[in-house]
């Protein structure tokens, strides 16, 4: 294991806070830049004119791109200077934000997104791993939890901030706001990080990192056009076709590979893999859930921009109590019994959600919301901390890459999967009679165009079934979330180790530096950001928070 040496001068540096605070004004930029595009859709929806399923690419294009790049980012700024890389990826940001500030259509804006991707996969794994450098055991993780709550804090703020900012300026407002936080994380990173590297870690793979982005690219294209097209349309089937047969190569290259990007090895630890699992279908759901409330909200109950980002604070809330209060819990019951639990509670929130009608109101909404948001942290906590726990501390870089990664791709297929169940079943409810072909057509592309059909032909009917339609479609969606929560807690009731996995080692995490240190990362990652190889404590930190695959 490749380790850099930092000398002790360099921890003691008294500018080393003023530096942390330029990771946090990054790292909090890119938290609520996850969330802050969600409450920002029904406003571009209408003034873009974006059909659902563009809807799910100026979401995904950012996922899908962040998934299939941070793992090489990571290892080019092993490789060629940390500081460089993370300013570079700052850079990139900055370049994507102020395309989108520009874009006045939506594959414009689908591209901003993309490059927006690009710079996140390098500043969100650099950003843990220049912590070193900074700061000596004894701070370290006091610096890590202030990194990671900055990523926490921007998930909830995202959905406020961007609120009023469209109450107030018009819709590329949200990406502008971007560019004076990035412009003070540049500046502070070059006048206060030093910089490292380890020029001993792994090479990036560049066809393996095209086979993953096109594996990726080629699956939630296939699964977005599906209720349009239709699933045996042939270039849905193609697609599906060449993302199988891209990801399958990726598998069996890695599989061969002496020292992997994606070391596929490790999901032969059942505990590992299960965790893994569970984690990433709390990722699905919450990014598919993320998707489909702003619109109900600001659509079919009439909210502005602001108070729908507002109304969206009862899950946080939830989640974030629950990810402070998990760690005493899995020390009582163990995280089996917690994550189970958490699951179960996941599952009936999201059935309560189904039955949400025309007439519930927001009170209804808010109270399964809250339950939603515990299901949440209960879930997520343990299942992260567990994953990463159940593995040696050698393999903590690795399997921190690999658990990344794949809870990305399950937020990107959960934007897919969900919102195309949504616009199939809203499409197929909607009652289109006696309006012309065009009005029509906008009509069924969205809730937002419904209502904007209406409003111009004075067609309230069309209002009422356009609610109901997605009203059935938000059902549904929630139905299936619901179901497949349960099915998850049966599997991880009946199949993971109890408090200990077949290692040795406690998967709740038993070591009160662990534990917490763990804690904090998670609840980073559960509300969207991103705070690798934390959980394994500081040896995770110093070699596997970049998840770069190094063991």
């Amino acid at each position: 294991m490749a380790t850099v040496t930092i000398p002790t001068v360099a921890r003691q540096d008294p500018r080393r806070w003023w530096a942390l605070g330029a990771l946090v004004a990054s790292m909090l930029v890119l938290g609520f830049d996850m969330t802050i595009l969600n409450v920002a859709l029904p406003t571009m929806a209408a003034q873009l004119g974006a059909s659902t399923g563009e809807q799910q690419w100026m979401a995904d294009a950012y996922v899908v791109v962040f998934a299939a790049l941070m793992l090489p980012a990571g290892l080019l700024g092993d490789r060629f200077g940390r500081r460089r890389m993370l300013m570079t990826g700052l850079g990139v940001f900055l370049a994507g934000s102020l395309l989108g500030t520009l874009a006045d259509d939506v594959p414009l804006v689908v591209v901003a997104r993309a490059v927006m991707g690009l710079g996140g996969a390098l500043v969100m794994p650099l950003a843990m791993a220049v912590l070193p450098a900074l700061f000596g055991p004894c701070e370290r993780t006091k610096a890590v939890g202030i990194v990671s709550a900055a990523s926490a804090l921007g998930a909830p703020l995202g959905p406020i901030i961007g609120g009023w900012l469209l109450d107030h300026f018009w819709w590329g407002s949200i990406f502008l706001i971007n560019i004076p936080m990035v412009a003070i994380g540049l500046t502070a990173c070059l006048l206060l990080l030093p910089e490292t590297r380890d020029p001993a870690s792994p090479k990036v793979d560049t066809v393996s990192t095209a086979l993953t982005a096109a594996g990726l690219g080629a699956l939630i294209y296939g699964i977005i056009e599906a209720p349009g097209r239709g699933w045996d349309d042939p270039l849905v089937l193609g697609m599906l076709a060449a993302a199988a047969a891209l990801l399958t190569a990726l598998v069996l290259r890695e599989r061969r590979m002496a020292r992997p990007m994606l070391d596929m090895s490790l999901l032969r630890n059942r505990a590992f893999f299960l965790n893994t699992m569970a984690a990433t279908l709390v990722m699905f759901v919450l990014s598919g859930l993320m998707f489909v409330l702003p619109q109900y909200l600001q659509a079919v109950l009439g909210n502005d921009a602001f108070g729908t980002g507002v109304r969206m604070l009862p899950m946080m809330g939830g989640l974030l109590v629950a990810a402070k209060g998990a760690e005493p819990v899995v020390r009582r019951f163990g995280a089996r019994a917690v994550i189970s639990g958490g699951l179960v509670v996941l599952a009936f929130a999201a059935i309560l959600g189904s039955r949400t009608g025309v007439d519930s109101g927001y009170g209804f909404t808010a109270l399964w919301l809250s339950v939603a948001g515990l299901g949440f942290g209960f879930a997520v906590v343990p299942s992260m901390d567990s994953a990463l726990g159940a593995l040696p501390v050698e393999r903590a870089g690795s399997g921190s890459g690999l658990l990344m990664t794949v809870r990305q791709v399950g937020s990107a297929l959960g934007i897919a999967l969900l919102g195309s169940l949504l616009a199939g079943a809203y499409t197929g409810r909607l009652d289109t009679g006696g309006l012309p072909g065009p009005a029509a057509d906008a009509a069924a592309d969205s809730v937002v165009g419904a209502h904007g059909v209406a409003e111009r032909l004075g067609a309230p009917g069309l209002v009422e079934s356009a609610n109901s339609a997605y009203l059935a479609g938000m059902g549904l969606v929630l139905l299936v979330s619901g179901v497949a929560a349960l099915v998850t807690a049966l599997f991880v009731a009946a199949l993971l180790p109890g408090r200990w996995s077949g290692t040795g080692r406690e998967t709740a995490g038993s070591g009160k530096e662990s534990a917490g240190s763990g804690q904090e990362a998670v609840e980073a990652q559960a509300v969207g950001g991103e705070a690798p190889a934390v959980a394994g404590g500081a040896e995770a930190v110093e070699d596997g928070a970049r998840g770069d695959g190094r063991q």
